[in-house]
């Protein structure tokens, strides 16, 4: 068999125009744009490693008391809690969305890496042609043509292929953004978590403090009854007058009113707790139960490693990489672009002799594009990816400062609180106290009953009070657990080799004995 020589020649260029380009695209390793670095936070340094401003004072749980990393709402010991908070991460559709957005921001990393790639097709296509002429004898009679008509088909079965190699680094920009763009997304996935999470508990207690102040009120009513039975029998004796009466059955109603709108809160807690875990109010309700959690201790992380544990801080960041990639996109717009192609197949008028040699056809050429002029757009293009960047870092470093500020009045909350509590079971004890004595009075017939009203008034008013602390209390526990990231890390965001077409959302971590 001998060999076609002008066939291997052309093998031969084909080669080497494409070893070329593979050449220069090996060689160009350099990517244009500023590379990304972290941005500093200004006032993070003036934290020791060590304290917090508002911790003076507040002597937080020990490393050993250490939160469960991931479920951290364990630390409250609620079983009822716990199955309702797990419910959040199967049923709950806020999140189920930001799951979704995280596996688009993937796909989007997909479908900029393809760029690396050539493009290969492939198509087949019949054509049929008709031509008509006066010349050669045809002649023209009203308009139709009467001779010289030719019909002509054409068959083809071409492949094409077509790459632009990453000369300047514009894709690889591109990705870099993608990359860091469904991080972002990421991390916003797992703060919609906490951020869910958190308002179910934080509700959660809002309706069993309303469970544990109808209690309150409940048993306040029995107490109203029991005097006003003590004052009608002060009546009928002649001991008491009618006006002691009606102050007590005042005092009874006005009791029982409170204890009946104290039900709106309530069901309005329910309904909010049933939407949170992906259900209807008419599918959800909980059976009403004291509270009897008290505020845990809390382990402080140390200022130096906060913005590593929170997930919003990391979306910031990660917005503000992305800013960063996209300054070397519109960079390397301003540089000659170089472009191959190459197309080959067969191509004939008779469809039984398409596939034959005689058939076949090729061409292989680069071209490379330079833009001289556009009117100033790749300036402005430049220019608005600079001043993307350049808000994006300092959205990071608000967001950072926040960060800051939401442990810092967690702690002071927490620390003040605390003391508050200590007064006001005192004043309590004190307000019973009073109360015993009036009561005690008003039998023996030395005071009025506007003495034990008076009583009676003030130490229901300081038992709710009481009540209403220990909710704000254990919100406000809730608050700094969220404020530091509830055990989350910046360590947990996937990175570039994990982020494809097909990844799925990060799950939350498995509980671990560690702080938040």
């Amino acid at each position: 068999m001998s060999a076609d020589p002008l066939k291997h020649a052309a093998h031969r260029r084909a080669l080497s125009v494409l070893c070329a380009a593979v050449t220069i695209t090996a060689l160009s390793g350099c990517a244009v744009g500023p590379d990304y670095r972290k941005p500093d936070v200004a006032g993070a340094q003036a934290y020791t490693d060590d304290a917090w401003k508002e911790q003076a004072g507040w002597k937080p749980a020990q490393p050993s008391d250490a939160l469960e990393r991931g479920a951290w709402w364990e630390i409250f010991g609620d079983p009822v809690l716990d199955d309702l908070v797990k419910q959040v991460d199967v049923s709950n559709q806020s999140l189920k969305q930001a799951e979704a957005q995280y596996r688009q921001a993937s796909a989007l990393v997909s479908g900029a890496r393809a760029n690396f790639w050539p493009t290969v097709s492939a198509s087949i296509s019949s054509t049929r042609t008709g031509r008509y002429s006066t010349s050669g004898g045809g002649t023209v009679t009203g308009g139709t043509v009467a001779a010289g008509k030719g019909i002509t088909n054409s068959y083809q079965a071409p492949l094409s292929a077509s790459w632009e190699p990453d000369l300047w680094g514009s894709v690889r920009r591109t990705v870099e953004g993608d990359v860091a763009s469904a991080q972002a997304s990421a991390a916003t996935l797992a703060n919609t978590r906490l951020s869910l999470q958190a308002t179910l508990v934080q509700t959660y207690f809002q309706l069993r403090t309303a469970d544990e102040q109808k209690r309150l009120l409940d048993d306040t009513v029995a107490a109203y009854q029991k005097a006003l039975d003590l004052t009608q029998n002060q009546y009928n004796v002649g001991v008491a007058a009618r006006s002691d009466v009606v102050q007590a059955q005042t005092q009874l109603k006005s009791a029982q009113a409170q204890a009946i709108d104290l039900g709106v809160a309530r069901a309005q807690y329910e309904h909010a707790i049933a939407v949170l875990v992906g259900k209807t109010p008419v599918q959800f309700s909980l059976a009403p139960q004291p509270l009897k959690i008290q505020p845990p201790a809390i382990p402080l992380e140390l200022p130096s490693v906060l913005l590593e544990r929170r997930p919003d801080v990391a979306v910031a960041e990660r917005q503000a990489a992305q800013a960063n990639a996209q300054i070397g996109v519109a960079t390397a717009a301003w540089f000659p672009t170089l472009s191959l192609s190459a197309t080959g197949g067969y191509s004939n008028s008779v469809w039984s002799q398409l596939f034959e040699a005689p058939s076949r056809y090729w061409s292989i050429g680069p071209k490379i594009a330079e833009t001289l002029f556009d009117g100033g757009a790749r300036r402005a293009q430049t220019a608005q990816a600079r001043a993307g960047y350049d808000a994006a870092v300092a959205n990071y470093r608000q967001v950072s400062l926040a960060a800051f500020q939401n442990v810092e009045d967690s702690i002071a909350a927490l620390r003040i609180l605390e003391q508050e509590a200590q007064a006001q079971d005192e004043a309590v004890k004190l307000a019973e106290q009073s109360l015993a004595i009036a009561l005690n009075q008003y039998r023996a017939g030395i005071v009025s009953y506007l003495n034990v009203i008076t009583a009676q008034n003030t130490a229901y008013s300081n038992e709710r009070s009481a009540i209403t602390l220990l909710g704000t209390r254990l919100n406000d526990s809730v608050g700094l657990i969220k404020a530091l990231g509830g055990g989350w890390q910046a360590t947990k965001l996937p990175d570039a080799s994990a982020i494809n077409l097909h990844s799925q959302a990060p799950a939350p971590e498995a509980p671990a004995k560690e702080s938040p």
